[in-house]
């Protein structure tokens, strides 16, 4: 089981460990892997472009102020054994209007050397732990282009379920524009008592 720790940052940001990653506040040195990630077409192949150097800063700093507001957000993920960031993974409450809204997600988005290992479902599944029993939220869900089966593949890992029936054409994007089509896939807080949370929630630091 992949248990995770918990504890204060900076800036009153929670970070989650977990036995390989550490989930964190974003630090300067982020930015330049976090720029070349946003410009690998494979990484970025389900979202509508590549970011510039520019947009990707922007991201960045809309993550940060977000993370720091909130103390919990997108974390920016570090590998502990090579100390390099690989990405973000974390919950981001849905800023568009859909059938399911209002809700917050679990996301993540990792450089493609972090693809493979498990890493982005190690990630998801601290953090949607660390929603479940510290902010006490009833339903995570998680959505991605109906073509990207790969993210599709984490989301099962995590044990969340999808019906057919809400698959949805995403708002932001041009009806008809290949990637509108969404899955939505939702993961619901198991009872006190229940069996567990998400495979390999995260436990808290005593």
């Amino acid at each position: 089981m992949d248990g995770a720790r918990r504890g204060a940052g900076v800036a009153g940001v929670t970070e989650l460990a977990t036995d390989r990653l550490l989930l964190r506040d974003w630090l300067p040195r982020d930015r330049e892997p976090f720029a070349a990630l946003n410009a690998d077409p494979l990484v970025m192949e389900y979202f509508p472009a590549i970011l510039s150097g520019t947009q990707s800063n922007l991201l960045a700093d809309h993550i940060q102020v977000q993370l720091r507001l909130r103390g919990w957000g997108l974390w920016a993920v570090e590998v502990k054994a090579s100390g390099l960031f690989a990405g973000f993974a974390g919950l981001n409450p849905v800023t568009f209007r859909a059938p399911f809204t209002p809700a917050v997600e679990v996301g993540w988005r990792l450089s493609r050397d972090n693809w493979g290992h498990g890493h982005a479902t190690e990630a998801a599944r601290a953090a949607a732990a660390y929603g479940f029993d510290e902010l006490r939220l009833p339903e995570i869900v998680s959505f991605t282009s109906a073509t990207n089966r790969r993210s599709q593949r984490v989301m099962q890992r995590l044990g969340m379920q999808r019906d057919p029936a809400e698959d949805f054409d995403h708002p932001d994007l041009p009806p008809g524009q290949p990637l509108c089509r969404h899955v939505l896939y939702r993961l619901a807080r198991l009872p006190r008592g229940a069996s567990s949370a998400p495979t390999g929630a995260a436990r808290a630091q005593g």
